[in-house]
């Protein structure tokens, strides 16, 4: 089979040339799509589950929430383990499956295992939710809102309602976390003495304000053969439609929420802090979805950057060189893209020296390109990107790749030398021995021919 591959190859030169050209501009192409990484993605698909419960302790959730989940997915298809993760208020869940398993199809699996377990919970924990789709080495880029002029409660603000949802409009974001600054929210402070006068409890309050927090609808009104929706706008939108919430009708006048404290804008408790070059800034993480090209996904988030810059106010800065993940793959590229360039110039040097044969060099220097061409063509077609790891292995194999190429086409050149010379050899003595007019002149036949 292989000496028919080599007869048609050498029969078909022209075709086999421009095959070999057309693979090398494919496996170029594919070479600028391919996605690059830091390092790859060594974890199995995980999908990962949150559940909030406000003012219940670690072992209260473990037993009432974390157990009941963790109890509904140990026995879902294709699970291979379950771990989890208490705290004050919160449990999460990791959820990791089969090797090669579909992220999209664990996610349902999932869902509707939740689904079942949703009801046996605790009234006061909220239902559990997923976490957005992300990869280990999903944090490509960390950057923070910083200013002079504005307090950690307007930063976190700005970068809560305006970057992180810019952000997160970008395709191939998964996640934008905001860390530092101060969480802005409504306070109302009650007046003990007050209270007591009024005859009104804290939980008439609380009820009261939660009553009053919504909007209601009482259906639509026909007239003139058009329907006119009717609803009641009560949503609470500042401090002065808060104050003014009835507590409680009394036979004089209905008791407010002013009469009995005072609302006023604060800062909700911390539980994390964030600073830039020892002064107090919002960092927000910016993390990727799985599979996506980080140098592509920088390029847009810089963009993205660069616009909310523009409508930001005035003071407010937006710094991006924290940590990018994108200048160590292009640091890691350069340097390759250098030694690539120092080992191509020494392989050269060595083959043609060794070889001493132009169309000999030339088929062993072509060897290289297709041969990593094919493999970055294979990677891609398995869904792998290209990282550290992976261009260590390519750099690997360029030397056996260089070590086989010299000694295979040298072989083959030696062994033509060698064929040549022997049948020179045997054309020369054959004509000696059968043609008497080149012997009587004296004239050496294998110098004709």
């Amino acid at each position: 089979m292989i000496d028919g591959l080599i007869r048609w190859s050498l029969s078909h030169r022209t075709i086999v040339v421009a095959l070999a050209a057309a693979f090398l501009l494919w496996g170029g192409w594919t070479a600028t799509r391919i996605p690059l990484d830091v390092l790859p993605d060594l974890t199995a698909p995980t999908v990962t589950i949150l559940a909030e419960a406000p003012g219940m302790d670690p072992l209260e959730i473990e037993s009432l929430v974390t157990f009941p989940i963790e109890s509904a997915l140990n026995g879902a298809a294709g699970v291979r383990r379950v771990r989890s993760a208490t705290a004050v208020g919160i449990a999460v869940v990791w959820v990791e499956f089969d090797w090669g398993q579909d992220i999209n199809r664990a996610r349902q699996t999932v869902t509707e295992k939740l689904t079942l377990v949703s009801g046996s919970l605790p009234p006061n924990v909220e239902p559990p939710f997923l976490a957005p789709v992300s990869s280990i080495m999903g944090e490509v880029l960390f950057i923070d809102l910083e200013s002079d002029r504005h307090s950690p409660l307007e930063l976190r603000t700005v970068a809560e309602t305006v970057v992180r949802r810019r952000l997160l409009a970008v395709p191939g974001v998964s996640q934008v976390i905001a860390t530092g600054g101060e969480q802005k929210q409504y306070e109302v402070v009650l007046d003990p003495a007050r209270l007591a006068a009024h005859q009104v409890t804290l939980g008439e309050v609380e009820a009261a304000l939660t009553a009053a927090n919504k909007n209601a609808t009482a259906g639509f009104q026909v007239a003139q053969g058009q329907e006119y929706l009717v609803r009641g706008v009560g949503r609470l939108s500042d401090i002065d439609a808060i104050a003014a919430v009835s507590v409680k009708a009394t036979d004089t006048a209905p008791v407010l929420v002013r009469d009995i404290g005072v609302v006023r804008e604060g800062a909700a408790v911390k539980r994390g802090e964030g600073s830039h070059n020892a002064k107090p800034a919002v960092i927000v993480g910016i993390q990727k979805q799985p599979g996506v090209n980080t140098l592509e996904l920088t390029e847009r988030i810089d963009a993205t950057l660069e616009d909310v810059q523009r409508v930001l106010p005035q003071g407010m800065e937006i710094h991006r060189d924290l940590f990018r993940q994108a200048d160590f793959i292009e640091q890691s590229l350069n340097n390759l893209f250098t030694a690539f360039i120092e080992g191509a110039a020494l392989v050269t040097l060595v083959v043609v020296v060794f070889l001493m044969n132009v169309r000999a060099a030339v088929i062993t220097l072509l060897a290289l390109p297709l041969s990593l061409v094919a493999a970055v063509i294979a990677m891609d077609r398995f869904g792998l990107t290209i990282n550290t790891m992976s261009l260590g292995g390519l750099a690997i194999a360029i030397g056996e790749l260089v070590d086989d190429a010299i000694i295979d086409v040298e072989n083959v050149v030696r062994r033509l030398r060698e064929n040549a010379a022997n049948l020179k050899l045997s054309a020369c003595e054959f004509s000696r021995s059968s043609i008497a007019p080149a012997r009587r002149s004296g004239t050496p036949l294998c110098s004709l021919l």
